[in-house]
């Protein structure tokens, strides 16, 4: 059930009172200005005790750097809004001293690596913890899920989002490894370990005949052996494991726009590929099929 302003309210003057110390874990998430990875312009971080949060902590943060009209799209801040704010660099301390030696958990890989990139633009020491992805946890929970985007996972569990907002992604992020643990009965030092890993079906081979011939595909959102796959390989296209310089096509299982995506390694891979002038589409699943049924 979503907890009502009032609620939140006192909710948050109660956390403010615990000590930042006295946490299991961290959840953070941070917002970037342009495609620069190091080009923070807001961090939240939230701590964990006994699967309530214990403290938040949320900054805009002057990046230094441009502000680019796709992400302000996405998360709303301007430069107009982090004028006469810090910079990373003088908050490296302070961000520093609620991740550093601890289980820092994050809605995907993305956060890790901009405030490591973070840290070296602003030449300041990396800061060491141990990073846990709670999409990882997601999926190993809820697999039946369509997507394990933080907006969709959130809205499965109830968790109250506001989606794109530095603190809000933090809380939630969060919330999914309590949930998760509540769930499962899985501590949290279980979420570190690698689930035994068995091996996934093969690819289909391709047909010697069909519309996608001489195509190599690969797809994003759906696994390489699932039904995407076979009808691409019954027209002749072969299903590769990821985007690399050979690959002509980027399969993603969403509709579009794909704005949401730009923290997947996967599209920011063809992204780049793109930008060096490779001929790769990327396309929706839906016209992919499409061009495969003639239409």
């Amino acid at each position: 059930m979503f907890l009502s302003s009032a609620d939140l309210a006192r909710t948050f003057l109660a956390v403010s009172a615990v000590d930042p110390g006295a946490v299991d874990f961290v959840a953070v998430d941070v917002e970037t200005a342009c495609g620069r990875v190091s080009s923070i312009c807001q961090i939240g971080i939230v701590g964990f005790r006994d699967g309530a949060i214990a403290f938040e902590y949320e900054t805009l943060i002057d990046p230094k750097d441009d502000f680019s009209s796709f992400n302000t799209r996405i998360h709303g801040i301007t430069a107009d809004h982090v004028a006469g704010k810090p910079c990373f660099g003088a908050l490296h301390e302070t961000i520093a001293s609620h991740l550093s030696g601890r289980v820092t958990v994050a809605h995907s890989y993305f956060d890790k690596g901009a405030i490591g990139a973070a840290c070296r633009v602003h030449e300041r020491a990396a800061i060491e913890a141990t990073w846990l992805d709670s999409v990882r946890v997601a999926k190993r929970v809820w697999p039946e899920l369509p997507s394990h985007r933080l907006n969709v996972v959130s809205k499965h569990l109830g968790i109250r989002l506001k989606h794109h907002d530095a603190l809000s992604d933090a809380r939630a992020a969060g919330l999914i490894v309590v949930k998760a643990s509540e769930a499962t009965g899985i501590p949290l030092e279980g979420w570190l370990t690698s689930p035994r890993r068995t091996s996934a079906p093969p690819a289909p081979k391709p047909a010697a005949e069909g519309a996608l011939v001489g195509q190599r595909i690969a797809i994003l959102g759906e696994p390489r052996h699932g039904e995407l796959a076979h009808r691409i390989a019954a027209q002749g296209g072969r299903v590769v494991a990821a985007v690399g310089k050979t690959t002509t096509v980027l399969a993603v299982c969403a509709e579009e726009p794909f704005g949401y995506l730009r923290y997947d390694a996967q599209f920011r891979r063809a992204r780049d590929l793109q930008d060096q002038g490779s001929g790769l589409e990327i396309v929706s699943a839906a016209a992919l099929v499409s061009r495969c049924n003639g239409i």
